[in-house]
């Protein structure tokens, strides 16, 4: 009973989320690289999306005006990774915060003599456990320096999905943790070396920062720029291929 209450719940949410096709078009001419899906795959992007906006509870930050344009576009870079992966995948948590740029977070550390220092961490956006995705909202992309948040953040989510956020997420049953290992270990040891001895790398740095936000930032590149991904880590773009179920470089020229 109580599913079958939740369904309808679910079914009148989703009922008041109306969408015209050329409210759909503008936000996908946002966002070229949705390019390499063909008709019926962005045909289930616009309905995975439409549930998406009915499961989630969206929040401005920062007196951002929250609209359909911001929510349409978010939703969609959101529901990319998961096209082929199901709208479960983000189940367990509702919350979607938007800001008008780059926000701070405060955080604290307690040091090895136990003393604890608070200090405030300008971010683009952070994925909690279990909790919110906050996201960093340009009118302008370019604003962003090139990265996207929306894509990175639920690149995160993912990971979460088997606990430790270390890069390796949930892998399904015809993957292998050892081949993932195999490609993304020693890409992350060998973009580390380059970022440390000052290359100026052609994808975000901030992936040597942790194997998770290597992982995030490949995520990124897998559907943003995967002919660089791909002659930078080739490896690296199989196992994503794999596991998104995806192959951007199919996409039209």
């Amino acid at each position: 009973m109580i599913g079958g209450l939740k369904d309808w719940l679910r079914q009148k949410a989703l009922d008041r989320i109306q969408v015209s096709d050329e409210q759909w078009a503008e936000a996908e001419a946002r966002l070229p690289f949705l390019g390499h899906l063909d008709a019926d795959e962005r045909r289930r992007l616009r309905e995975m999306a439409r549930a998406f906006l009915a499961d989630k509870e969206w929040s401005a930050a920062q007196d951002l005006v929250l609209t359909p344009e911001i929510q349409l576009s978010i939703t969609l870079q959101a529901c990319l990774p998961i096209l082929n992966l199901g709208l479960e995948h983000y189940r367990g948590w509702v919350g979607v915060v938007v800001y008008p740029g780059d926000f701070v977070i405060q955080r604290s550390i307690m040091d090895e003599d136990g003393v604890v220092h608070e200090y405030d961490d300008p971010v683009l956006g952070e994925a909690w456990e279990g909790g919110p995705v906050l996201v960093a909202w340009f009118d302008d992309p370019e604003d962003a320096d090139g990265v996207n948040v929306v894509i990175h953040e639920f690149a995160h989510k993912l990971d979460m999905e088997n606990g430790a956020v270390d890069g390796m997420p949930r892998l399904p049953a015809d993957m292998s943790r050892r081949a993932w290992a195999a490609a993304f270990e020693p890409a992350y040891e060998d973009f580390c070396a380059r970022v440390d001895a000052g290359e100026d790398t052609f994808l975000d740095p901030y992936a040597a920062d942790h194997p998770a936000e290597f992982f995030a930032v490949m995520s990124e590149a897998f559907f943003e720029t995967p002919d660089v991904l791909y002659e930078e880590y080739a490896a690296v773009y199989e196992q994503l291929k794999r596991f998104y179920r995806q192959d951007p470089l199919q996409r039209p020229a």
